[in-house]
Parts: structure tokens; sequence; C-alpha cells
């Protein structure tokens, strides 16, 4: 091979390599940044979320709302209600933790592919959050978009992000879940109480009543002592009525619903005393409660007590038989008259 031939392959080559390079930075993104692996997303954020009174959701123009009273973060249009410590912990550590790792589009038109898109859309998929302080100014605003489903084991989770402000997208790393649903920040357990410990049970409607009392292991109904043969399997779902019982929304009991259905109050056998009020309101019950407790029970009714105490809870609509049932309620089914027998062949 000849100096020339060499020189004119070099020459080639660089003219190449220099295509490519053109070719691969025409490829990124306008705009598009460079970031450091494992660079925080809000460095020095931790500090500032002392401050942080408020956290809002939004999603298609609806906005959840949480606020930080007397210690307790509690939804705004669910009266305060108390919601889970230890999700709003997480998530506020999640965003002090939250790393960038890879520049992603600045194009508006390719936003919706990583959940980035405006959140007020219609049909947006991610979802705009604010932290703010008591003043109303913000102290994180970041778009939650889609999580990267990764298929190795023991990797941190991932997910885009985008700051309203910013045209650039990220893929950043870091548990973050921000729901926008409300019912997602529950905590739905309301009582648990086994239905071994239930004593008594009187349950009123209007000038009619029903008292049950325990034999053995089996609540029985002992007023009217008159009355049809009742189901087994209906009385004790009377005395399971608190057992595990979790609700479905939650209001506040000055803001009551619906027409007064009956009020039952369960005596446990060491002396926790639960009230129930139902009410229904078209196809939906909703219960309030009060608890109190005696003796060994003292503890646990002022503990119930407190959290129940001002609330109405929305549960499933069968339990309005296991709270409030009347008597045909519970009466079992009429076995089918026997057939006549064959008449004899003469």
């Amino acid at each position: 091979m000849t100096i020339r031939t060499l020189l004119i392959l070099i020459v080639l080559g660089i003219a190449a390599l220099g295509g490519g390079w053109y070719v691969a930075g025409g490829n990124a993104p306008a705009g598009q940044k460079t970031v450091e692996a494992g660079q925080p997303m809000f460095p020095g954020l931790t500090p500032k979320l002392k401050d942080a009174a408020r956290v809002e959701i939004a999603r298609q123009n609806k906005v959840t709302a949480i606020t930080l009273k007397d210690g307790r973060w509690g939804l705004v249009d669910r009266g305060g209600y108390p919601v889970q410590d230890s999700k709003m912990h997480q998530m506020l550590t999640a965003l002090t933790e939250l790393r960038l790792t890879e520049a992603r589009t600045t194009d508006p038109e390719k936003y919706a592919r990583l959940g980035v898109e405006d959140p007020a859309k219609a049909d947006a998929t991610g979802s705009l959050l604010r932290v703010l302080d008591a003043a109303g100014k913000p102290i994180v605003e970041l778009i939650v978009g889609h999580g990267r489903q990764r298929t190795q084991g023991k990797v941190e989770e991932e997910l885009y992000v985008r700051r309203p402000t910013e045209a650039q997208s990220w893929l950043a790393e870091g548990a973050l879940h921000a729901d926008h649903d409300p019912a997602q920040w529950f905590d739905r357990d309301i009582a648990n109480i086994e239905h071994g410990r239930i004593a008594s049970v009187t349950i009123t409607h209007g000038d009619k009543k029903l008292v049950f009392g325990r034999e053995g292991d089996k609540l029985v109904l002992k007023d009217p002592a008159e009355h049809p043969k009742l189901e087994d399997y209906k009385l004790e779902d009377i005395g399971r009525a608190f057992e595990l019982l979790t609700f479905q929304d939650v209001r506040p009991a000055s803001d009551p619903i619906g027409a007064t259905v009956g009020t039952a109050v369960f005596t446990t056998s060491d002396g926790l005393i639960l009230t129930a009020t139902v009410f229904k309101a078209d196809k939906d019950i909703w219960v309030g409660m009060t608890a109190t407790g005696t003796d060994k029970a003292e503890a646990e009714g002022a503990t119930l007590s407190k959290r129940v105490s001002g609330w109405l809870y929305q549960l499933g609509s069968w339990k309005e038989k296991a709270l409030v049932p009347e008597i045909d309620d519970l009466k079992a089914a009429e076995k089918p008259a026997e057939p006549p027998a064959p008449a004899a062949k003469p």
C-alpha cells in the first residue's frame, strides 16, 4: 500500500467518524442536558421538608390535597381524616433520595409515552406532585410519570419524571409513589373484635328491638322469645360484625348522609361496648360508631373511641344485615314440601 493510498484511507476514516458523530448528535433531543449518574434531583431537600404543611397530587384537573394539622397529615376533602403516616413518610423520603440517571426527551409530543405530559390534560397518565409550606410556597414541584419495568432482581425502582417548568424529562432511580386516588391513602382498618368475645347484642329499629345473648359458642335470639327458626350462619354474621372490619370511604359525622336504618350495641365479655348507628343512602350504608370500655377493655375502648369518634364510614352493603338485621332477615329458609307419594298400583 502506497503512502498516498494510506493517507486517503485515513481521511476517509476521519470523515466517517465525523459523520457518525454528527448523526449520533443529531438524534439527541434539542437542549438535552448531561447528568452525572447518581445526582440527586433535589439536592439539600431534607432540611426544607421540615417546613412542609401541604401536599397536592393532581391529575386530570382533580387534586388530592393532604394537610398537616396538630402533627397529623389528613385528607382535606375527607374532613382531615388521617392518612397513613408510613405512606406519607415513604413518599417524602423518596423525594430526597430520587436520583437522576439519564436525560430523556424534551419533545412535548413524546411526553405521553413517559407519562410526563401536562397532568391537567383529560387523558394524562402522570401526576403533578407539589409539596408546599404553610404560606403556600412550593418546596417541591414534580411531574411523576410511568414506572420503568426492570427484570433484574434486587435493583432500585426507576420512573420517568419532569419538572413542570422545564422541557427536559428524565429517567430517575427511586421508589417514589404519588397516589392521586384518596382511597389509597387511608388506613382502612376500623376494628377487629373476635366473635367469641361478643356476649350480647341489642338491635333497635324504631320501636322494634332484638336482643341476642351467648349460649356456649353461639349467639341466640333472647328477645322476642317467640320467633321463627333462624339461620345459624346469619346469627354468626352478627357476632362477626366487627371482625376485620374495614371501610370503603369516610366523611365527618357532622355531614350526615341518608336515613337512619337502626342502631346496634355490641357488648363483649371483657367490658368493651361498641355502638353502631347505620344510615342508608341509595345502595350505600354509612355507619357512625362510639366505643367505651371498662375493666380489662378500658384502654382498648379509649383507643378505639379516639379512632372512630366523629366519623361516618361507608361499609359494604352486605354489612347492613350483620349490624342491624330485622327478624325477617334472619329467618331460615323454608324447606320445600315433600311431593306426595305415588298412588299404589291396583
